[in-house]
């Protein structure tokens, strides 16, 4: 199937927001029509428009408790009766609630959601509710019953209800296992799934909006079965839907089938379908497990001890500021409970980061949970320490590290610390924007083959990938790892995933991050059925798992250990202060082998006085994403897509402005499902779910990047023009590209905002450009095309043999020696970058950096230590037109190794000494 085969139609990409337009559109109609009733005029075309509203919202709302079909059947009845005054107020009230979301903070919902309730019962009920402030969801039931058996399920659960319970929740049930796919997906206020045993299979609701949900079934597979079978299978679905929601299953089964085997998503079976009770305490006990949060709450209670500070931080609690005169106003600015929680103490309730074993300990493990980790591990001062950390706890000197050459800078100085030696990975370049995409496979394996055919495969540890870019070029992690696992068993895989750690609470989006394909290979590979596929390919081929020339190698389930560390920016995309980031750990080998190593990296780059408030707030953005990240990240991909929509439909915006697609920032060799576009103006929405299955790199789509070549414009001005005129704040720019990257805090405000802005601009460009001259349209040509045509992107070029470890032909360089080797400035000869340093390199002169030279953007290094400058990259950096590079001074020109220096480092390289890991301390000793 390919893109042009196969779209998802007209109308908003996200069902939820097709459902709020359609509530938005009936309050309207309904007006609509109860003005035309009050003027007596003919009310055909009015009534004909409300009532494709409720047909549609009949589907919609069979899939919610609130309003919920019962809503919807009370205001059919007062549309057939002629009741349009009564119609318009509570169509107008239900509009009100949804979109504001209010009905989901009342406690007592269902007495707003009646089908019988007036206004005024209405608003007491959501008063009395609103003052008692309990978090509102829904449980999906998925059963066959008719409405006699749901009432008396619905009052059986209500009359359960007690005061003291911390949350409220309404039912709303299902007949159909695809109907089941299509709650779990659509309705994300769904917490808790009960599956009872008299569900058919083929939903009676058709909509194109669902099309995308039912394609989970096929997508991820659905044996045919009946009873107990299927209710089994339909929860190993919903889980790898939705893995934070608590599955419960009501059978009358016999005990020896069910008891031992229903593996692990149901976290209760109940035998008696009256058990309402316990049913009523599982649920609440279900959601409560992923609304604690152990530090967030043990920090509140000690900020509310009325506690004598004799230690440091005299701005604990306040007193300081409160006692002084001069900065009250920062108190004021940030309030009292900040500096309430300001402490340095560990006892008292509280915990040690360093070293865990209470409160932080326990949202650590909840972290672990929420991520699909093994352990997760806070860090408090960023990803760039995160990646050190790991980096330190894996790496010796003279290991050989695999990395992306454009990866964050925290990478690169992560080796030169730890003396591991990096290959580096050229990514396919993006030559007319400017950037780079990601490394292919072949490229790696390429790369692993040459280490092998030189003997060198035992001395690679690790693989370093950035997942996804900063543009938002995403790999395929389970693919990549499994081909690398193939050549190396034991690889350490380093997903950076700063940005995107919003990406496992997506269904979609998922399945291409660290963790998730770590869970997946091992399950995978420890699996009977390929281990028989293992030994009928290692049979077939007489080699270990090379069956087939034509079909990459197998991975020998005897010698694979799945290792796999991801690093998180939570504070990028999820709810954390600043410099709040997570180090997620699924490594078979990490007890036995890493934990005490890591320990002591973890020790060497966290501060002694890491930052409570950061924890906290790690420890609360944990349980947000466990209760609610399902619906912010969809709601986010939802509002990427209308931006791409809109600047695509906007007849005012096309002429300066255009959405780069999959097309454009991915080649047509790795997009084997053919997908070109997400949107297209002409064939509606492309299926994202078919890139995310088949494609070696996908685009993630709650990354923007609009090409702004045409306006005459670089980049850097754009977003200074974008922040000082308008206040609107991007990140990432490139020559002639905006990256505008949607997060779970943005609303449909900002994104009508930004396409209002980018109009007002675009006309202020069309009027100016009317009254341009002749010269002044001609010098507007020549900065287009000067944007449009971008310098060729360098590759790196290679060490030099001084920083080589020997003289195979290998790729490794010794980044730490030359670091160090800067350090003594008799070493280094500046020279200035020009077109005479580059006829000089084209001439056969050999120039060698002594620093790491970042030009922003692209904003990684295009130099490091011991590399030899290329006539590619001077050119490169000739012809960029950016304001900022770190690591050159325009009036020294670049540090360079002088000869004399490069001499004496290969005269006095150092044998490699080899040393197993595990070897006792006193056969390291050379002598």
């Amino acid at each position: 199937m390919t893109a042009d085969d196969d779209t998802i139609g007209p109308g908003p990409y996200s069902a939820p927001q097709l459902r709020m337009d359609t509530w938005n559109d009936f309050q309207l109609r309904a007006a609509w029509l109860n003005e035309f009733a009050k003027h007596n005029r003919d009310l055909a075309e009015p009534r004909r428009l409300v009532e494709a509203c409720i047909a549609n919202l009949r589907i919609f709302e069979s899939y919610w408790a609130f309003p919920g079909p019962q809503r919807i059947a009370r205001l059919q009845s007062l549309l057939e009766r002629g009741a349009f005054a009564d119609l318009a107020i509570e169509t107008r009230e239900l509009a009100r609630q949804l979109v504001g979301d209010s009905y989901r903070q009342h406690a007592e919902a269902e007495d707003a959601s009646a089908a019988h309730a007036d206004q005024s019962k209405q608003r007491k009920a959501f008063d009395r509710a609103n003052q008692r402030n309990r978090p509102y969801f829904e449980v999906l039931v998925v059963d066959g019953v008719d409405s006699f058996d749901q009432d008396e399920l619905r009052d059986g659960l209500r009359a359960c209800r007690r005061d003291t319970d911390e949350f409220v929740y309404e039912i709303v049930t299902v007949p159909s296992l695809e109907d089941a796919v299509i709650a779990v997906q659509f309705n994300w206020t769904i917490q808790s799934v009960f599956l009872r045993y008299n569900q058919s299979f083929h939903t009676e609701n058709k909509h194109p909006a669902f099309d995308r949900y039912l394609r989970a079934i096929e997508r991820m597979g659905m044996p045919v079965c009946f009873g107990l079978d299927r209710s089994v299978a339909l929860g190993k679905l919903i889980k790898a839907l939705r893995p934070e929601l608590d599955l419960f299953l009501v059978t009358d089964a016999p005990l020896d089938r069910v008891a031992g085997n229903l593996g692990t998503e149901f976290r209760r079976v109940f035998y008696r379908l009256e058990q309402y009770m316990e049913q009523h305490l599982s649920i609440l006990k279900g959601v409560r497990s992923r609304f604690e949060t152990p530090f967030f709450d043990a920090l509140r209670r000690f900020s509310a001890k009325p506690t004598g500070v004799f230690h440091a931080l005299p701005i604990a609690r306040g007193k300081s500021m409160s006692s002084g005169h001069w900065t009250r106003d920062l108190l004021e600015f940030y309030g009292e409970n900040i500096f309430m929680a300001e402490t340095s103490a560990t006892s008292g309730g509280l915990d040690s980061l360093l070293q865990p074993r209470g409160p932080i300990k326990r949202a650590q493990d909840l972290a672990a949970r929420a991520f699909g980790a093994r352990h997760t591990f806070f860090v408090t001062n960023g990803t760039s320490t995160a990646n050190k950390i790991v980096s330190q706890a894996l790496l010796e000197p003279g290991d050989i590290v695999l990395v992306d050459r454009d990866c964050h800078k925290s990478h690169h100085y992560a080796l030169v610390l730890s003396g591991a030696m990096p290959v580096y990975l050229d990514s396919y370049p993006l030559t007319q924007y400017s950037m780079y995409g990601a490394v292919p496979l072949a490229e790696i394996e390429r790369q692993l083959e040459e280490l092998k055919a030189a003997g060198k495969l035992d001395r690679v540890k690790m693989l370093i990938l950035t997942n996804c870019t900063f543009d938002g070029i995403t790999y395929d992690p389970q693919r990549v790892m499994e081909r690398v696992l193939a050549i190396k068993p034991d690889m350490v895989f380093l997903w950076d995933e700063a940005w995107y750690a919003y990406a496992r609470f997506s269904p979609v989006l998922r399945r291409r991050t660290g963790m998730d394909a770590a869970a997946t290979l091992r399950n995978k590979f420890r699996s009977a059925p390929y281990r028989e596929a293992y030994r009928t390919a290692l049979k077939n081929s007489g080699q270990r798992g090379d069956a087939n020339p034509d079909q990459p190698p197998m991975v020998d389930p005897d010698r694979v250990r799945i290792r796999v560390y991801s690093t998180h920016s939570t504070h990028k995309t999820l709810t954390s202060l600043r410099q709040g980031s997570m180090i997620h750990v699924y490594d078979e080998d990490f007890e036995q082998q890493v934990s005490d190593s890591f320990r002591e990296a973890f020790m060497t780059h966290t501060s002694t006085s890491p930052n409570y408030q950061i924890v906290a707030s790690l420890d609360a953005g944990r349980r947000q994403v466990e209760l609610e990240g399902f619906e912010m990240v969809e709601q986010t991909i939802g509002l990427a897509m209308t931006l791409r929509e809109r600047i695509n439909e906007h007849p005012d915006l096309s002429r300066f402005f255009s959405v780069l697609r999959p097309e454009d920032m991915i080649p047509e060799e790795h997009r084997p499902s053919g997908t070109k576009y997400y949107y297209d103006r002409e064939r509606g929405w492309g299926p994202l779910d078919e890139a995310y299955l088949y494609d070696e790199f996908v685009l993630d789509p709650t990354r923007v990047s609009l090409y702004i070549g045409a306006t005459g414009i670089d980049g850097d001005a754009f977003r200074h023009l974008l922040m000082d005129r308008y206040d609107i704040q991007i990140n990432k720019t490139s020559r002639n590209t905006l990256l505008f990257m949607p997060n779970i805090g943005t609303t449909r405000g900002d994104i009508a905002y930004l396409i209002d802005v980018l109009v007002e601009m675009s006309h202020e460009f069309t009027d100016k450009l009317s009254l341009e001259s002749s010269a002044g349209l001609s010098r507007h040509c020549a900065r287009v095309q000067s944007l449009t045509v971008g310098p060729p992107l360098p590759n790196f070029s290679r060490f030099h043999d001084a920083f080589k470890p020997d003289d195979l032909p290998t790729a490794e360089g010794d980044i730490r020696r030359a670091f160090y080797l800067s350090y003594d400035d008799r070493n280094i000869e500046p020279a200035p970058m020009n077109r005479a340093m580059l006829r000089e390199i084209r001439e056969g002169r050999e120039f060698v950096s002594a620093a790491f030279v970042t030009p922003y953007p692209p904003g990684f290094p295009v130099l490091v230590p011991g590399q030899v400058l290329s006539a590619e990259i001077i050119e490169y950096l000739l012809e960029l037109d950016v304001k900022e590079i770190h690591g050159y001074d325009p009036e020294k020109g670049l540090r360079l190794f002088a000869e004399s220096a490069l001499e004496r480092a290969n005269q006095s390289k150092e044998p490699r000494i080899e040393v197993e890991r595990g070897t006792p301390w006193a056969a390291r000793d050379p002598a």
